[in-house]
């Protein structure tokens, strides 16, 4: 294994670091050609989520609707987390598997994801329906949005499964280079998404108007849509691959877990800090909690693009790592992060210089919930350049198997220093949402700045998987 380079600043022709130039046309190309479709596929997803809370803000009772679905979402994605760290352990596994010549293998690590949900994604679904009625009261006080959020939560828990698969499945795609079978799916899955939001939340086509239900109908139907789709591909281009063709074996089930672990337990700590955001939010007032849902949403059109750079820079890691090549792998890293600095960079202006334009040619608000959600917005367009670099480097670190050392970090950053600031700018100070959505980009900053010294440590070049 090449020994790591010397340490040098940020921007040098050192491996832990990279020249401020773009990267050659050679590895611009491979980056794009993963990243792209994996990106073409989460703006299906930041279109759906756009979409959604566009449909359901058109509903007589906006706020409290937002408020459910906003609360909701950050409720599922927490009962699910541990099974959805399932992804980063497939990807980091098969694409070191890929970058050793051992392509046969890669299939087994998805094999065993896809066990360990089968046996557990179903006992949090029901364990998860029949908490939340008694639950779902302390994390929002107003009847109106437990009326709705409870009945829309209580659905949704029915597609942890699909979810659970969906990523696992997402995480096999990138590490063997079919970003391109993800892409596809997901586009199929959120088109049809949105067209059974369409007819189930506002009863066309004969269906019953089911309002904030009627969106959780759809999407749990299209996930279990995705999944079956899934599947069929797998079948097609990964049976060679070891795809569903044994049992794994107890060590790669092992070494699976103890990879995955730790990210879940990060995505739960992550997704329950955001949970706790809103309980926050919800101290200061209802409208603050709707615009909350509704730059959040906006939030994910800006970040999962850089999310998308990210899993190709995972894929890029991982694969040179296994081919022994330590410097390789920290000048992929960089390459992504300059590509991605250059995109979400573009991605923020609008937010910035046009907030309300943004917000107006999406969303039906009042004009209480616009004008507290404009600042915030333009905070998160200038927020850009940071979340990049923490976004490209935190996904580089996963891809290789740095994931005790991701999850430490997360976690301290967001439940030891945001949240408890938060809390006190919040409901103790009264300084409103945005103050609040300004510590959060102060937070994700911090995040990004320790993410480059643990990049350019190399700890991680020694993990093996």
């Amino acid at each position: 294994m090449p020994a790591p380079g010397a340490s040098g600043a940020l921007f040098n022709d050192s491996p832990k670091a990279a020249p401020l130039s773009l990267p050659s046309k050679e590895r611009l190309q491979r980056i794009t050609n993963l990243a792209m479709p994996v990106i073409a596929g989460m703006v299906s997803q930041n279109v759906l989520n756009l979409v959604d809370t566009a449909m359901v803000s058109r509903l007589p009772n906006s706020n409290a609707a937002l408020a459910a679905v906003g609360y909701g979402g950050f409720a599922l994605f927490l009962a699910q987390s541990i099974i959805l760290g399932l992804s980063t352990g497939v990807q980091a596994s098969a694409a070191r598997r890929k970058g050793q010549g051992r392509l046969n293998e890669t299939g087994h690590f998805l094999n065993a994801a896809l066990i360990i949900i089968a046996l557990l994604a179903p006992v949090l679904s029901v364990a998860l329906h029949q908490l939340i009625p008694y639950v779902y009261r302390y994390i929002n006080h107003d009847p109106e949005v437990i009326a709705l959020g409870v009945p829309y939560l209580q659905i949704r828990s029915a597609g942890i499964i699909f979810v659970a698969m969906n990523f696992s499945f997402r995480g096999y795609w990138n590490a063997v280079d079919l970003t391109r079978l993800y892409m596809t799916t997901l586009i199929l899955m959120h088109a049809l998404n949105i067209a059974l939001n369409y007819i189930l939340i506002f009863g066309h086509f004969g269906a019953p108007a089911l309002g904030v239900r009627g969106a959780a109908y759809a999407s749990v139907i299209s996930l279990g849509f995705g999944t079956a789709i899934y599947f069929w591909l797998g079948m097609r281009w990964a049976r060679g691959y070891g795809f569903l063709q044994r049992l794994p074996a107890r060590a790669d089930i092992k070494r699976l877990v103890q990879l995955s672990l730790p990210n879940g337990v990060q995505q739960m700590f992550f997704s329950a800090g955001f949970l706790a955001l809103f309980w926050i939010i919800g101290q200061v007032g209802t409208a603050e909690v709707a615009a909350a849902n509704v730059l959040m949403n906006l939030m994910l059109v800006a970040y999962l693009p850089g999310m998308g750079f990210g899993l190709a820079a995972a894929t890029l890691v991982g694969q040179a790592l296994g081919r022994a090549d330590v410097q390789d792998a920290a000048r992929w890293a960089w390459d992504v992060v300059k590509v991605a600095l250059l995109a979400m960079s573009l991605i923020g202006l609008p937010m910035v210089l046009a907030p309300e334009t943004v917000l107006n040619s999406i969303y039906r608000l009042n004009h209480e919930t616009l004008e507290v959600a404009l600042w915030p917005l333009r905070l998160v367009g200038l927020s850009m350049v940071f979340e990049a670099v923490g976004t490209i480097l935190q996904n580089s670190l996963l891809g290789a198997g740095d994931t005790r050392r991701v999850m430490l970090t997360s976690i301290a950053n967001q439940w030891l220093l945001f949240l408890p600031a938060a809390y006190l700018v919040g409901p103790i100070m009264g300084m409103g949402l945005t103050a609040l959505w300004a510590l959060q980009v102060l937070s994700r900053c911090l995040q990004a700045v320790i993410f480059a010294g643990y990049w350019r440590g190399q700890r991680w070049a020694h993990i093996k998987i």
